[in-house]
């Protein structure tokens, strides 16, 4: 089995600690290691360091590298421009190809959190055997509240029971629904939240480009025959502009006629906001999480995240205060997706230094 682990994106949600110059993968938020570090120290018993391969932007390589030596350098892959995960699994299978053309490809991502790495590996050899049918495997979380902002997957009839996992067709995925919905998928007992993990065999998806993206999958087909000599740039640099984005959600998974979904208790978050990463970290006396230095009166269930300031605070309750050195975010709790929002007003705004 070989990795692909995606580490591109900035984390937006995160700000303004997840900046341009360090999205949140490259960040140590739950530890000394980074999100990327981590993400391969938890697959390493399984897959060995020869067979990792991460795929970032072009001008994250380098600290990529440097976070990561064990990983050989040419298994760092730079994308030009990033257009979404559907181009960035397609570029990454045909360098998967060239080296195993049978390989079985796991997609992880940098930016997840996961408790239970050992539960990981098991599901993921679990998957191995699954995609040798020819199937496209998707690890499914079982929802614990009726979240919105995740996407959802339906189980139909049971596949088989693997190595102790339960394998089920997928009947079919939706995307972020509302509150109305998302508390009936969660009764059902028939749903999953999408982990944004897949697996199958590098051949099996390719022939799913072909099939299902016909427009990418030519494009992959000239930068497959420019690989490994002098024009692969030239060809990367005139045929990836045009790559049009899209996920591997849309344009691959939703379409497929033969996907399965694997249920995986592997404790999992997706760090997606500041709410979610405070539900990751350990709390005082108080409620509140503190990153930093802090003294509060009457503040309880917040997150402090401070940097080299001192932060103090009076009567707040439900929280957020992120501070840096050159920027400082103070919302409720349950606005936290609404980062994002205000991210992109910045840009509006004309204040890139701070993005």
């Amino acid at each position: 089995m070989y990795a692909l682990i995606m580490a591109g994106g900035s984390g937006t949600r995160l700000w303004p600690r997840s900046r341009g110059s360090g999205p949140k993968q490259l960040l140590g938020l739950l530890s000394e290691r980074t999100m990327l570090q981590e993400a391969c120290r938890r697959i390493a018993p399984l897959v060995p360091d020869d067979y990792i391969f991460v795929v970032t932007g072009e001008a994250y390589t380098d600290v990529v590298r440097q976070q990561i030596p064990q990983v050989p350098a040419a298994n760092v892959i730079g994308e030009l421009e990033g257009h979404g995960t559907a181009p960035c699994i397609g570029l990454s299978a045909l360098y998967l190809r060239r080296l195993d053309p049978g390989a079985v490809m796991a997609v992880l991502t940098a930016d997840h959190y996961i408790e239970k790495a050992d539960e990981l590996r098991r599901v993921l050899g679990t998957a191995a055997q699954v995609v040798e049918e020819g199937r496209l495997v998707t690890l499914g979380i079982k929802p614990n509240r009726p979240a919105m902002g995740y996407g959802y997957i339906e189980r139909a009839e049971k596949l088989g029971h693997v190595n102790g996992h339960d394998v089920y067709r997928v009947e079919k995925f939706t995307e972020k629904p509302d509150l109305t919905t998302a508390q009936a998928f969660v009764e059902s007992g028939r749903y999953y939240w999408n982990s944004g993990m897949f697996i199958w065999k590098v051949s099996t998806i390719l022939r799913e480009f072909e099939k299902l993206m016909p427009r990418f999958y030519a494009q992959l087909m000239d930068i497959d025959a420019a690989l490994g000599t002098t024009e692969e740039r030239a060809v990367l640099e005139r045929v990836w502009p045009q790559v049009e984005n899209e996920t591997i959600d849309y344009g691959i998974m939703e379409h497929a006629d033969d996907v399965a979904v694997i249920p995986a208790d592997i404790g999992w978050s997706d760090v997606g906001d500041w709410t979610a990463l405070s539900e990751l970290l350990s709390t005082d006396e108080e409620g509140n999480v503190v990153v930093g230095q802090h003294v509060g009166l009457d503040t309880t269930d917040c997150l402090i995240h401070g940097s080299r300031r001192l932060v103090t605070t009076i009567g707040l309750e439900g929280m957020i205060v992120v501070d840096t050195e050159d920027a400082l975010l103070v919302c409720p709790k349950e606005r936290a997706q609404e980062v994002r929002d205000l991210v992109k007003k910045l840009r509006e705004s004309g204040r890139e230094e701070y993005l």
